[in-house]
């Protein structure tokens, strides 16, 4: 093949993603909101720091609103608020950082009590921090580190925190998944991959379990004045996929493919900025949603059975009573 085929190809192809990324920047979602509509409201995002995390904080912080965010890094955490402050412009909220650790139940309680302590109110609860596809570790308590971070650390977090939601009704718990729950299942004989591991799997695992505590808590919190409901956001440009191994010569094409077909952080918190803030979903709950629709969910996150039994033996696991 000549060389100038090879260029050809390579010039198409560059031109190809290029014109894919202009028209997904064209096509994505992006709902603007009255300023100033989140003031007086304070809202708790964790993993803020970075990601969907950061971005949907900047947005809650343009809209005048006290963010709390939740990070286990204060270092990073106090990096990321400088950033947000400064790009919010003169009419912004407030930033809070609280530590918050999910890979410790401990850590949990700790950021719980000081919340309860110092909080008159909490109007929403963003569960958004997460780990993926990270080699086999444990969390302090001895759970694989992908179930227990994204969904038994979130389990317990929401669980302490529910009488103070209650109290400030109306409010609203956001949780995110990821459509990659489609490849999961919940393996009860072996919740923590103590036989076998697969990351991917684990991962999966994890965000199904997302969806089903979003079922159940829903169900539980009829008539509360609290809604709760799930969001899948997608593919997006974020540090989650860290652990995620790529060959030192494909590195320069992934990075391309990523930014011509990813969605920018901002992007991928249009869905959680809308579960926020939207009075569309004022009083919905126990749906998910995708670019801000809501979204048809597999028969298996909408297993009304399996989401009992998970919170029945999550429960026990975080050491809640019944």
């Amino acid at each position: 093949m000549s060389a100038a085929v090879i260029l050809a190809a390579v010039l198409g192809g560059a031109v190809l993603l290029i014109a894919r990324r202009i028209f997904s920047r064209r096509s994505a979602v992006r709902l603007h909101y009255p300023p100033g509509m989140m003031r007086g409201k304070t809202v708790i995002v964790t993993g803020a720091n970075s990601g969907i995390g950061k971005a949907t904080a900047a947005g809650l912080v343009q809209l005048q609103a006290r963010v709390i965010m939740a990070c286990r890094d204060r270092e990073r955490a106090e990096e990321a608020a400088r950033e947000i402050r400064q790009e919010a412009g003169p009419s912004q909220g407030e930033i809070v950082i609280k530590h918050l650790d999910l890979a410790s139940l401990k850590s949990v309680r700790s950021f719980c009590e000081d919340i309860i302590q110092k909080e008159p109110k909490i109007d929403v609860l963003i569960n958004n921090a997460g780990i993926f596809q990270c080699p086999y570790t444990k969390t302090d308590e001895g759970f694989e580190m992908q179930f227990g971070v994204n969904h038994l650390g979130h389990f317990l977090l929401t669980n302490l925190l529910l009488d103070l939601l209650k109290k400030s009704a109306p409010s609203r718990i956001v949780m995110v998944s990821s459509k990659l729950y489609k490849y999961g299942q919940i393996n009860f004989d072996d919740l923590n991959s103590e036989r076998s591991y697969n990351k991917a799997f684990a991962y999966s695992q994890s965000k199904l379990a997302n969806l089903l505590f979003t079922v159940e808590l829903s169900q539980r919190l009829q008539d509360s004045g609290v809604t709760v409901n799930a969001l899948t956001p997608g593919m997006v440009q974020t540090n989650l996929g860290r652990h995620v191994h790529i060959p030192l010569l494909a590195k320069p094409l992934f990075h391309l493919a990523s930014w011509a077909f990813l969605k920018s952080p901002r992007e991928g918190a249009q869905t959680p900025l809308y579960l926020a803030c939207s009075a569309d979903v004022e009083g919905v709950g126990g749906r998910c949603f995708a670019n801000c629709k809501e979204e048809e969910l597999l028969p298996k996150a909408r297993d009304e059975q399996v989401a009992r039994k998970l919170w029945d033996v999550s429960q026990v696991m975080v050491g809640l009573s019944s």
